[in-house]
């Protein structure tokens, strides 16, 4: 196959193309000196996105993940932190879960499961250079995941108080950390295609290391602690040591359920794909995608996002519970305001483009895809009309409203993905497709991507 190459004379005409619209150089004035959002924001739109809402969720102040990509256990742990509060009676401001402590045990599973993975791939006589096992090494230990994958850690690890494994240098920057366990397990994998009759004793040992490398970053998480805490109402309580399993279901599971709600481990993940091959109502799962062996596959439920709103607006309405989601956070995003809008900016009328690609499209030429985790934590709602959205995020108090974003309920349709929400609440026919076995996507899919 052979390419035209670009001429002089073409590079000439895109010259003089640019110059004959006087728009142009407006925009290349204006962009220049003050960067495409600046010049592409839409004043209008920004002023009439209110942060007022008709139900708000108070789960004090907004955590921060610093340079991590644990959005997800920041936010499922968001989610607990409220419910363990309600239950304890506590201040708003006086509790927060270890997201550290989570870290650690979802890194130290997802080595076991990532060796398990590559050792039976081996066997079954999967060459090196496959795309699966090249993408299985390229995408190796981020520290993305899946509402279930949070669970999985929660529910066989339990969780702790932030006091008893606090963060570290390498918690709140983990890109150093990550660097050393990709290459102690992908030297692993090198190994045992070199010498695949000791694959076995090969994957035990880089799970070792992947151990002794977690924990001299992280330090070693408590097995047991002595808890006890003040309430509001300024009262002391001693409830003597626990364990993190034992903290997890007395202050969240038995939180929940002795109020007749649904534990958060029963909950189930509902995805909008937008793709037209993949029906609604039916489920959903991603070959190779997985944390703890054993535990509870990923999978999701595809639905609309119409019946996802319901969802939630019921649960922060009716339930006053905050609410896990997936979303493309960066479209249409003001960062510093903590705002989203599909109208926020107006980058067709800067570039005299129109960008016309709906969802679907933009999930299957790659340019959408989940990429950040948080939690709805109120709504404006009027009737059966839905204005905006209160959002907990984890990127500290320096920007939005101390932390807290504001979504335009259009933004919802284009850019969320999934949300967490009991089983019980689903319609019986939902439920029923929630046993059924999903239809499985590669490793690659978009839908496998993680927050």
């Amino acid at each position: 196959m052979s390419f035209e190459p670009l001429s002089a004379q073409a590079v000439e005409g895109l010259r003089a193309n640019f110059e004959s619209r006087e728009a142009n150089r407006i925009a290349m004035n204006a962009v220049a000196q003050n960067g495409i959002d600046a010049a592409a924001k839409n004043f209008d739109r920004a002023r009439w996105l209110q942060r007022r809402f008709s139900t708000v969720i108070d789960n004090g102040t907004a955590t921060s993940q610093k340079h991590s990509g644990r959005c997800w256990l920041f936010s499922s742990l968001n989610v607990a932190r409220f419910i363990a509060k309600r239950t304890m009676n506590l201040k708003d401001t006086d509790f927060e879960f270890s997201q550290s402590y989570a870290m650690y045990f979802d890194k130290l599973e997802r080595a076991n499961y990532f060796m398990q993975d590559m050792q039976a791939l081996i066997a079954a006589g999967e060459p090196s250079d496959s795309r699966l096992v090249q993408f299985l090494l390229h995408d190796l230990f981020g520290d993305g995941g899946q509402w279930t994958m949070a669970m999985n850690v929660y529910s066989k690890y339990g969780a702790v108080p932030k006091d008893f494994f606090p963060e570290t240098a390498s918690s709140q920057n983990t890109g150093p950390m990550n660097t050393q366990l990709r290459s102690a397990l992908r030297q692993a994998v090198a190994h045992m295609y070199a010498h695949p009759e000791n694959a076995a004793a090969i994957a035990a040992e880089a799970v070792e290391q992947a151990h002794r490398i977690l924990t001299i970053h992280l330090g070693t998480p408590p097995t047991s602690f002595d808890w006890s805490y003040v309430d509001k109402d300024g009262e002391f309580h001693r409830e003597g040591e626990m364990t993190p399993v034992q903290f997890w279901n007395t202050y969240v599971r038995d939180g929940l359920t002795s109020r007749g709600a649904a534990p958060l481990e029963d909950y189930v993940c509902l995805v909008d794909d937008p793709r037209s091959e993949h029906p609604k109502g039916k489920m959903i799962g991603i070959e190779h995608l997985g944390n703890v062996a054993g535990g509870t596959p990923t999978a999701y439920l595809n639905v609309d996002t119409s019946f996802m709103k319901t969802c939630v607006r019921t649960i922060l309405e009716e339930q006053g519970i905050p609410v896990w989601f997936g979303a493309d956070c960066h479209p249409m995003m003001d960062r510093k305001e903590g705002a989203w809008a599909t109208d926020l900016f107006e980058y067709g009328r800067v570039y005299g483009i129109d960008f016309d690609m709906d969802k679907e499209e933009r999930v299957r030429f790659a340019d959408s895809a989940m990429n950040h985790a948080m939690a709805f934590a109120g709504v404006d709602a009027d009737g059966e009309t839905t204005n905006r959205w209160r959002v907990e995020n984890s990127w500290g108090t320096e920007i939005a409203d101390k932390g807290f974003f504001t979504m335009d309920d259009p933004w919802f349709d284009e850019f969320v993905y999934e949300v967490a929400v009991p089983k019980s609440m689903l319609p019986a026919e939902y439920q029923a497709a929630v046993e059924e076995e999903p239809l499985m996507l590669p490793a690659w899919d978009p839908m496998g991507a993680l927050a």
